[in-house]
């Protein structure tokens, strides 16, 4: 369902592109109805929700600062969309990522995720915005050992841990039509292997030792290849009401150590209502596809899920409800605070594979 969601926003994008063909020009917070005298009212809905990346631009010579904390809570397993024990996963599914034993003995039961987003837009000018993005990761996954050979008897559990600085992003926003509050812009960008691929730790091996060995792809920090971030978008706006769409990808290029991640495609919407200009709400539904990873790294081989490649990937539907404060006065003004909170509606994974139970972003930004 996902695919064919993805194709028809793409196809109805492409119409509206053809139909609004006016002059494109920058993003501002636009004024709220029926300003009057001193500093007009900014509005709280003049960004999308704080989840959602490059959805505005800028005037000339504007700059806008931000920082994201997202924190993600992942617990259980999944085969398709079906949920999946330690146990049958430990003594039915074949060992896929390397070596002995013939099934996957040790089985992750719990991930969270921290990330720091630190980030910068500048306008050269009315049609363009050019982003950049720094993130700082942390990640905690719990497992299970079971014992050597065919039985369910655990032999007991650990915790791998990793963190550092991520990969970079920077991207170029690009106007394409604008039509009264209708706007649309390009994502044009590229991210950078900045970020670790080669993070170790102790595991609790079905033999009993405790080996350091290079941790899964799921708990590496960066990509470790070059990734194209091509995107269209989307913003509308009528009285109290805002909208917007996004139809965003990932495309990897060349391999890190024998290896890449899969490609994605992500399509996203929202609508907001703003009963006043310094307060905001949001929902918010997104897609994602994603496919699972090309070829292998020789390094990480261990009879756990998260050591085979084609144990990741799949489609989600996750539905998300935002709150946006905006800053009217004095030393606040401008400032913006923002939450937005995610739930799964639909999960069908590449598994087995742990599952997301819910996301929370917090986020400021400000412009001068």
């Amino acid at each position: 369902m996902t695919h064919l969601t993805l194709r028809a926003a793409a196809a109805c994008a492409t119409l509206s592109l053809c139909l609004f063909t006016a002059p494109a020009v920058a993003h501002e917070d636009a004024l709220a109805p029926g300003a009057v005298a001193g500093p007009p009212p900014l509005r709280a809905d003049g960004h999308a929700p704080i989840g959602v990346m490059g959805d505005h631009r800028h005037k000339t010579g504007e700059v806008m600062l931000s920082y994201r904390y997202m924190y993600m809570d992942m617990r259980g397993n999944r085969i398709g969309t079906n949920s999946v024990d330690p146990a049958t996963i430990a003594t039915t599914i074949p060992n896929g990522g390397g070596g002995m034993p013939p099934t996957l003995r040790v089985v992750p039961t719990d991930m969270q995720m921290q990330m720091h987003m630190f980030g910068a837009m500048y306008a050269p000018s009315d049609r363009l915005t050019l982003m950049a993005m720094l993130p700082w990761i942390e990640k905690k996954m719990d497992h299970i050992t079971f014992q050597g050979g065919m039985g369910a008897n655990v032999l007991g559990g650990f915790r791998t841990e990793s963190e550092g600085w991520g990969d970079v992003k920077v991207s170029a926003l690009v106007g394409l039509a604008e039509r009264g509050n209708h706007k649309w812009h390009l994502n044009i960008g590229v991210s950078l292997p900045t970020g670790s691929t080669s993070e170790r730790g102790s595991v609790l091996t079905p033999m009993n030792t405790r080996p350091n060995v290079r941790l899964p792809y799921a708990m590496q920090i960066g990509s470790g290849t070059y990734d194209l971030l091509p995107g269209l978008t989307y913003n509308g706006r009528e009285g109290k009401l805002a909208w917007g769409a996004q139809l965003a990808g990932v495309i990897r290029t060349g391999k890190n150590n024998g290896y890449r991640l899969g490609n994605e495609a992500k399509l996203t919407a929202w609508a907001s209502y703003q009963p006043a200009p310094a307060l905001s709400l949001s929902g918010r539904i997104e897609a994602k596809t994603a496919d699972d990873i090309t070829g292998r790294d020789p390094q990480i081989s261990a009879p756990v899920q998260t050591a085979d490649p084609s144990n990741y990937g799949g489609e989600t539907v996750m539905l998300w409800a935002g709150v946006n404060l905006m800053g009217q006065s004095g030393a606040l003004r401008g400032h913006r605070l923002a939450a937005e909170i995610g739930v799964p509606l639909y999960r069908d994974l590449n598994g087995p594979q742990m599952e997301t139970d819910w996301v929370a972003t917090l986020g400021w930004q400000y412009a001068f």
